[in-house]
């Protein structure tokens, strides 16, 4: 009777261990399961903020501009001059409109961009206005010569030059701006945006035989146009068309005659410009030259003018100007 009994507590003993196993056992596992959505958000935040540090920039910084000169930075730089538009337009873009106190004269986007102080031209700029400024670097472009970049050298003044020729340099260039400043994040913010619209165009004309692209002809000036080695060349050519004017190098006079021979089917000018003895738009003036209305072009009314901006800076809004000069060759293709 003893031994039954002992039994019986033993047997109920046992079974009363293997209910708390168990139940610690789903304790545990509703734990595990409670616990595990946590951990790819850790892993993300961790990610995320190494993709942050990565970012940074690592002073000293030492770099080469457009001209090969050297330029080390022991800190972002705190008061920034720029007498480019576009060089204004991309330090804008990425956050610098605190440090930036100074611009050129013809520097009017973004808004903010209107009320900076003034330092001249874009080609010869105010040497005086920029040495008041005190500036601990200033930022050029295309529009300034060597010869005038190593004069303002002379003067003591820290000067950065940049010459993009293509869309793929602007962008670099953007990059380079960020490194410096110490605004990477903000760089590269823009710098996705220009690769997603430039990658929007490629895509929509990549199945363009050769023979079904159209001539194009662009005029920025009153008897002027661009041809192989800049980046409004590339912008034709990255919107599925054909300069006719690929046989040039660089910025150049035209021939009249040779366009009518081109015979372009679409033709591209600044829409702002106008010229300063007939007080004609530049459009006016192309579709009244003699013999330009055989051109396919003006007969088709393929004569469409662009913002000047867009087609001339080569800023962040580039690869907006190549959207634009992409409608207007294949309207069909950007509806």
């Amino acid at each position: 009777m003893n031994l039954q009994s002992s039994i019986k507590r033993w047997s109920t003993g046992f079974a009363a261990l293997l209910l708390a196993l168990s139940l610690a056992a789903c304790g545990n596992e509703n734990k595990e399961q409670q616990s595990a959505p946590q951990e790819p958000a850790k892993q993300e935040a961790s990610q995320q903020q190494a993709q942050t540090d990565s970012l940074k920039t690592a002073y000293p910084l030492t770099l080469q501009d457009a001209t090969g000169e050297s330029f080390t930075f022991n800190e972002a730089p705190k008061k920034i001059v720029s007498v480019s538009p576009a060089e204004t337009e991309a330090l804008f873009a990425i956050g610098l409109g605190n440090e930036i106190v100074g611009v050129s004269d013809y520097d009017d986007y973004p808004e903010d961009a209107k009320s900076k102080p003034k330092m001249g031209g874009i080609m010869k700029p105010n040497e005086e206005a920029i040495i008041a400024a005190q500036p601990d670097i200033v930022f050029t472009g295309i529009s300034m010569s060597e010869e005038a970049v190593k004069k303002l050298r002379g003067l003591g003044i820290k000067i950065f030059k940049t010459d993009p020729k293509t869309v793929d340099d602007v962008i670099k260039n953007i990059e380079t701006y960020g490194k410096i400043t110490d605004h990477q994040a903000e760089a590269q913010k823009v710098v996705d945006r220009m690769k997603e619209e430039e990658s929007k165009v490629v895509e929509a004309v990549k199945s363009l035989a050769d023979d079904k692209k159209k001539k194009v002809y662009i005029e920025f000036s009153p008897g002027w146009t661009v041809g192989k080695g800049e980046f409004m060349d590339e912008l034709i050519n990255l919107a599925g068309g054909v300069n006719v004017a690929a046989d040039t190098q660089g910025w150049n006079e035209i021939s009249e005659e040779k366009i009518i021979k081109d015979n372009p089917d679409v033709i591209l000018y600044a829409k702002s410009v106008v010229d300063d003895k007939t007080k004609k738009g530049l459009g006016d003036i192309i579709k009244g030259r003699s013999g330009w209305d055989q051109i396919t072009a003006v007969k088709n009314g393929a004569v469409i003018g662009l913002d000047d901006n867009l087609l001339s800076r080569p800023g962040p809004r580039v690869t907006q100007g190549l959207q634009e000069v992409a409608k207007a060759i294949y309207p069909e293709l950007f509806k």
